[in-house]
């Protein structure tokens, strides 16, 4: 900690530019200082103080006029004593105390291993939980029906291309994935719990509503793929029910019910299901290779089918892009078959390891179904042709030339010269069942499309309501609460399977999801650019608590493939790109709006708080400029709830913009005072959050309240964001505290004016203090907590019996009864005085209405008086408002004193109503204003001149605070300045919402602390709310641009 030094008797201020400012140079004249003659008259009395005046704030080598230098802030306060050079002398004050405080450890609900209580759930493992789930719903219809195509458009060239570009996207979200699934207990939700524990509610909350989402309508595209197989089976047939959109939708809602019966009858059910489903998919997979080594018939040669050739191998090598098709197009088409990455994830709750099975199962399923892609797209390549007519009779003949692109057929002796003229309808780029015509059993073809589309809807049945509950339960939208309900051992969300069949019925009605497939395929998207992001996201922040077991990730790659993921959606559709923007957007509005009450400690709070750090070093580089200075209040309130009065204003003054500190001094032994002090810090804090007030809570622990706030006005801050100002309440019951607690409080004033604080002394006719109202509502609301607990144990069933409303009537009742048992019978005028004070305690905490700021600007301290009250008419509470300056004049140069106001506050570009010339100061107070101060101040009086010597000097050794005669002649004309203070703002700021006053300074060692707060007190008294300010004497206002 840094120490303010003494060096050769002078002051030395570290953050004092002397480029800035030079010493005061004043004529000594005997023991007296010259001092313009308009202060003289205005106060009646020699002072060092300076009026306000421009000349304060020119800077140095203005042309404009010569700069003056007004006292500072130590040559006023210090205590009047010359050395040798004609310096002040100021002692060391500052002490490093040198002492920590051990911070309390708060719970991690989410490091808490989950109770597994219920015997018989069902956990998998990596292969059946996460493998088989992602290769089921990465082989889709895909497969079977549209990869001919796709490398029939683009060629095996860029096809291979198209499938490795998508596995690049996939692989990195996987690899994404994998570190963020091991960088800690990873519990139900999926890609939702993933995020949101990553990157926070607000990104988890928005996604894992979109996710969800597209989940419930993916079960009725891959039910739709279904039917439409279905309805084409039984068209071939000519079986049609009804008609073919009426038969997709009755064969769609028949096989929603059906895959809902067996997700609701439990995991293992649908786990046995998929493994079903897996075998006869992998037998159409085989059946595919094992078909292009079948000798071809005839007929399958006339449609283009032919055993493996290098001919047509190296024909398709090249694109070939037809009907407006371009790469990207193709991609789009292409790439939703890869999106089945989180298929295993999803259901991380029922993983028996979700950290070590979600990467491996992810990760090998992007590399086995990767592979059959391209080794099923490279087998038709190599075998098949893209145009063939069909007919048996296109064969080569002399008579018919044989020319166009077929030239791998005319090699293998047939003719489909025709598709270039016309347009064929066989070959990869004609038909989509050339797997079916291509495999060794066709029917097994048709049952691999049957088990693709149905194997992809049972997975997204599963993963919609398991995604939706793992939301719900977090409670982060709290109308969803409902869904997080859970059934049976597994926890099964019964409700949000009924929520996702109706979803899926609703769209599988619809009949035709063209426009909405490329949405769905967008939100999936976002759900891995944000997963990408989060890996990222963590990676930068460099937490310490970032630590993933697996290591194989680099957060630059994972930036890449979030970037990758954006550029996707908007190579699918544009439009649905922006529509899924949007909606994240608004989600996470509403979100932040809403404020859920989690920690999760995410890496966005490990950013924010890397980038404070970084700021404040930058700022710590940079020297304060009078143009940015702002208050940062550091206000003594005690504990946060008890002076709100204190607080708001304090915090109308820093607002969102500066800092305000709410400070507490636990006086006592350390070892008692350290617990409370330690209860108080989080619940002060969450205090502050839940008010809305904009501060931060802060405590000490000393052995004297003095010591502990000269520890705050030392330690408090970082860097630049230091407080500067002091802001305390006036302390109304000085008249009886007794002596040590008067010395303490003015012992603070003077701690601040060494340390160079601006001050501020706020005092309020009705008192500031509501503690006592404080620890009777606490005490209250502990008593109904009881009385509930009370209630609960001798209820049946813990409270849950059949009379649920009643119980909560009656629970109200006996708070309404505690209320009264614990606050017991007030006296009407206690009762009243609470009320007021309950009043004027939130009065600054509501828009303030039409009125006045009075400032009564008597003294230049660096424009810090001017300031603050300048500061209130620009917030909301404050607007209506205005400001009325007041200052001391000379008389007779009335007139002269309000236009140099005037063209300072010009200057100033500071708007007020009115400029009133004080030019009366000097008169000498009425005698009933008088006789107030004598009575207030006779207790403390030594009265030395109606006593003996012998035993004056007994009590100024047994109370040396006394208040002397000669005090009081020395400091007669300042003291009757008090008096006269009051008396002015009696009859002229009596109505005003706020008054602020220039704060008179007692001189250390010369005036008594009882005198000093004499002077407070009586210039403060039964008036509206007073603000007594005094700056640093430092320039807190220029009007250079």
């Amino acid at each position: 900690m840094e120490k303010m030094k003494s060096n050769g008797g002078e002051h030395v201020n570290p953050a004092y530019d002397s480029t800035l400012d030079e010493p005061p140079v004043y004529e000594d004249n005997g023991d007296h200082r010259t001092v313009r003659p308009s202060v003289v008259s205005a106060f009646g009395h020699d002072t060092l103080d300076r009026v306000p005046n421009i000349d304060f704030y020119r800077n140095a080598g203005s042309v404009s006029g010569h700069r003056a230098v007004r006292p500072s802030l130590q040559e006023l306060h210090d205590v009047f004593q010359k050395v040798s050079n004609g310096a002040i002398s100021v002692p060391d004050t500052v002490e490093d105390d040198g002492e920590g405080s051990d911070g309390t450890r708060s719970d991690d609900v989410e490091s808490a291993v989950a109770l597994d209580s219920n015997k018989g759930v069902v956990k998998f493992g990596w292969i059946r939980g996460v493998l088989v789930r992602c290769m089921l719903n990465i082989w889709g219809v895909m497969l079977f029906i549209r990869l001919s195509w796709v490398f029939g458009q683009a060629g095996w060239g860029l096809g291979t291309v198209v499938i490795a570009l998508s596995c690049v996207v996939t692989t990195i979200t996987g690899l994404s994935m994998s570190a963020i699934c091991t960088n800690g207990v990873v519990r139900g939700g999926g890609a939702y719990y993933l995020i949101s524990r990553s990157l926070g509610p607000e990104f988890g909350g928005s996604i894992g509503l979109i996710f969800a989402f597209a989940n419930a309508v993916a079960v009725a595209m891959y039910v739709v793929g279904f039917a439409e197989t279905v309805v084409d089976l039984l068209k071939d047939y000519d079986a049609l029910m009804v008609d073919q959109l009426n038969d997709i939708r009755i064969i769609g809602c028949i096989t929603v019910v059906l895959l809902l019966g067996i997700s609701v009858a439990g995991m293992e059910w649908e786990a046995k299901a998929q493994i079903v489903l897996l075998i006869i998919l992998l037998a159409a997979i085989v059946n595919v290779f094992v078909g292009t080594f079948i000798p071809p018939t005839a007929d399958k040669k006339s449609k283009g089918i032919f055993n493996y050739d290098s001919t047509i191998f190296l024909e398709n090598f090249p694109p070939d892009f037809r009907n407006e098709e371009t790469f990207f197009s193709v991609f789009s088409i292409f790439f939703p078959a890869a999106t089945g990455i989180l298929a295993g994830a999803n259901i991380s709750g029922d993983l028996k390891d979700p950290q070590g099975a979600i990467p491996k199962g992810t990760l090998w399923a992007i590399l086995i179904t990767g592979v059959t892609y391209l080794g099923v797209a490279l087998c038709v390549s190599a075998s098949v042709v893209r145009d063939a007519t069909g007919n048996l009779t296109d064969l080569i003949t002399s008579e018919v030339p044989c020319v166009g692109s077929a030239v791998a057929a005319c090699e293998l002796g047939y003719n489909f010269s025709s598709c270039a003229e016309q347009t064929c309808s066989f070959g990869s780029m004609n038909n989509f069942q050339v797997m079916t015509m291509v495999s060794g059993f066709g029917p097994l073809i048709i049952a691999g499309t049957f088990s693709a589309t149905l194997s992809s809807a049972l997975a997204s049945l599963v993963s919609a309501p398991k995604v939706f509950q793992a939301l719900c339960k977090d409670n982060i939208y709290k109308a969803l609460h409902f869904f997080a309900k859970g059934y049976g051992k597994n926890n099964e969300p019964i409700r949000g399977y009924i929520l996702t069949f109706v979803i899926s019925v609703a769209f599988i009605l619809i009949g035709d999801l063209n426009l909405i497939a490329p949405i769905i395929s967008n939100f999936f998207l976002a759900s891995y650019a944000l997963i990408n992001f989060s890996c990222f996201h963590a990676s930068y922040a460099k937490s310490p608590g970032w630590r993933p077991a697996y290591k194989y990730y680099n957060m630059w790659l994972s930036l890449l493939g979030a970037l990758l993921c954006c550029a996707v959606m908007f190579v699918i559709n544009w439009w649905a790109a922006l529509i899924t923007y949007g909606l994240e957007i608004l989600l996470y509005i509403y979100v932040t709006v809403k404020k859920p009450d989690v920690n999760w400690g995410s890496s966005t709070q490990a950013v924010t708080f890397v980038s404070a750090v970084s700021n404040a070093l930058s700022l710590s580089g940079v020297e304060d400029h009078v143009k940015n200075f702002r208050p940062q209040i550091l206000a003594l309130t005690g504990a946060a709830r008890t002076r709100p009065a204190l607080l708001d204003l304090a915090n109308s003054f820093s607002k969102n913009y500066g800092l305000c500190l709410t400070c507490e001094v636990f006086v006592g032994p350390r070892s008692e005072a350290l617990p409370e002090m330690n209860a108080g810090m989080e619940k002060n804090q969450h205090w502050l959050r839940k008010t809305k007030r904009k501060a931060f809570y802060t405590a000490v622990v000393c052995e004297s309240y003095r010591k502990g706030v000269e520890t705050l006005l030392q330690a408090s801050g970082l860097g630049r964001m230091k407080p500067n100002t002091l802001m305390v309440g006036f302390k109304r019951n000085w008249k009886t505290s007794g002596a040590e607690a008067v010395q303490s409080y003015v012992g603070v004033l003077h701690d601040a004016f060494d340390f160079e604080y601006g001050t501020l002394i706020f005092r309020m006719s009705q008192g500031l203090d509501v503690s006592h109202i404080v620890e009777a509502e606490e005490e209250m609301l502990k008593s109904a907590k009881e009385q509930r607990e009370l209630e609960n144990e001798f209820m049946p069933n813990g409270g849950k019996a059949k009379g649920l409303f009643r119980k909560s009537r009656k629970s109200s009742q006996q708070v309404l009864t505690t209320r009264v048992s614990v606050c017991g019978p007030a006296p009407p005028q206690v009762a009243m005085m609470n009320e007021k004070l309950l009043e004027a305690s939130a009065q600054f905490k509501t828009k303030q209405p039409k009125g006045t700021i009075d400032v009564w600007w008597l003294f230049d301290d660096g424009g810090l008086t001017l300031l603050l009250p300048y500061i209130l008419t620009t917030r909301k509470k404050w607007k209506d408002c205005k400001l009325r300056i007041f200052i001391a004049g000379q008389p007779g140069r009335s007139d002269l004193d309000k236009e140099e106001m005037k063209l300072l506050l010009q200057k100033f570009r500071i708007k007020c109503t009115d400029i009133i010339v004080i030019d009366d100061i000097h008169v000498k107070p009425r005698n009933d204003s008088l006789k107030k101060l004598e009575d207030m101040i006779e207790p403390f009086r030594l009265h030395e001149r109606a006593k003996e010597t012998a035993q004056v000097a007994a009590i100024r050794k047994e109370q040396p605070w006394k208040i002397t005669d000669e005090e009081l002649d020395t400091y007669e004309e300042k003291t009757n300045l008090q008096i006269r203070l009051n008396e002015l703002l009696q009859e002229n700021s009596k109505t005003a919402n706020l008054i602020v006053v220039s704060m008179p300074i007692a001189r250390k060692e010369t005036i008594s602390d009882f005198l000093y707060m004499a002077w407070l007190d009586i210039l403060t008294k039964d008036l509206p709310p007073v603000l007594l300010i005094r700056g640093n004497h430092k320039s807190v206002l220029t009007f250079y641009s």
